[in-house]
């Protein structure tokens, strides 16, 4: 049967990518809401998008990663409030995988930052209104800045045949961009920014579209760019970014959680002569320890149909011990996995917890992390 816009229940409130009518066509069937925006979530079976990354390549529609644009005299000075990893290092065409943190040290967004120019940067969000906070911290900075969202949309191109499309379209120099750094480019008069970036644990680029007018442009042009290839519509792969331990916000982290919890000491740089919002209460944590910490389980029980779509209580030695936040089965690894939040005492490698799942419990192990190539040679590749 044919999807069309009229099977699908749709309000003005939430707003649609420059995609949505290239989705639908290439056979999106169902959405949910991220960021105020629709993103579709359904392409069919999301095995065979699982297969279609690792073996081919996916095109996503990932409009719904909002841009929060800082630029003015102070945007570099402004930008570094706003995380504990230090920028002062970062160069005009590099991104850096940066934490968004409060007074308290909580996380309020994981995203991607790119710097266009020395004082222009975008921060490439996960769902959670970043923009709303960062011109509220402006307000009181007595800092020369601007933060607007700019009509930026972006597309995921993931999975080992990316790089052969990437030059299908940009041609072979597009293979000099390194992991981690961005171009500006222009594609038959698409203005467009590209990066070697993607939240799928494959080597990929996001395209980061900067007029929604041609959004069904660029979608056609890539996937006949992509036809020879394999390339297939889809949809981010929970999956793939559980086997690469890749954070899903809302679901491994919010405000709440603080980054020692997931391991991220990384992405703190106490150490630095650098000013942030969080410094105090980072310190404090530092200083104190933490007392519950992010896992990696493998669940042995029958293959998961799906991912967890609620908590499930971990238990350890007949007690309360956190959460699972995301589960799925790994059709590669042939394990079902996971990655919980949960208590100091339970954290160690090899320790045995129950997990309280839907039907009953089941046994878990407390394993390392990420479950598939840790050391990302995948995405680093190409």
């Amino acid at each position: 049967m044919t999807t069309t816009m009229n099977d699908f229940g749709f309000g003005t409130q939430i707003r649609k990518s420059p995609y949505f009518d290239a989705t639908v066509r290439w056979g999106a069937q169902g959405f949910s809401v991220y960021n105020h925006m629709y993103i579709p979530r359904d392409f069919g079976d999301p095995v065979k998008n699982y297969w279609n990354l690792i073996g081919k390549a996916i095109l996503c529609d990932v409009a719904v990663e909002r841009q929060v644009e800082i630029t003015g005299p102070d945007a570099a000075r402004f930008t570094q409030l706003l995380t504990p990893r230090d920028l002062t290092q970062c160069a005009v065409g590099q991104c850096k995988y940066v934490l968004i943190t409060n007074a308290d040290g909580g996380i309020l967004n994981d995203p991607v930052l790119l710097r266009l120019a020395e004082n222009h940067f975008w921060l490439s969000l996960a769902d959670s209104d970043v923009l709303f906070w960062a011109q509220g911290v402006a307000v009181n900075s007595g800092m020369d800045v601007t933060i607007t969202e700019p009509d930026v949309s972006p597309l995921q191109l993931q999975g080992p045949e990316s790089g052969k499309i990437m030059q299908s379209l940009f041609g072979e120099n597009i293979s000099d961009l390194r992991y981690y750094w961005l171009q500006e480019k222009d594609l038959d008069g698409i203005p467009l920014i590209v990066s070697r970036t993607g939240w799928s644990s494959e080597l990929g680029y996001e395209i980061y579209l900067r007029d929604a007018s041609r959004g069904d442009d660029l979608w056609e042009k890539i996937m006949a760019a992509g036809k020879q290839y394999g390339l297939a519509a889809g949809h981010t792969s929970t999956i793939r970014r559980i086997e690469g331990g890749m954070l899903s916000y809302h679901a491994d982290m919010d405000i709440n959680t603080n980054p020692y919890e997931l391991g991220l000491d990384r992405l703190i740089n106490l150490d630095a002569n650098i000013d942030f919002i969080s410094r105090n209460a980072l310190e404090k944590i530092h200083a104190n320890g933490i007392t519950r910490k992010q896992v990696g389980l493998e669940i042995t029980t029958d293959p998961l149909t799906g991912p967890n779509t609620t908590f499930w209580p971990v238990v350890y030695n007949g007690a309360s011990a956190g959460k699972v936040t995301s589960a799925v089965y790994s059709p590669r690894l042939e394990k079902n996995i996971a990655l919980a939040m949960v208590s100091i005492e339970a954290s160690g490698i090899g320790t045995q917890l129950n997990v309280e799942l839907p039907g009953g419990m089941a046994a878990a192990t407390v394993v390392e992390k990420p479950f598939y190539d840790p050391k990302k040679n995948i995405t680093k590749s190409g």
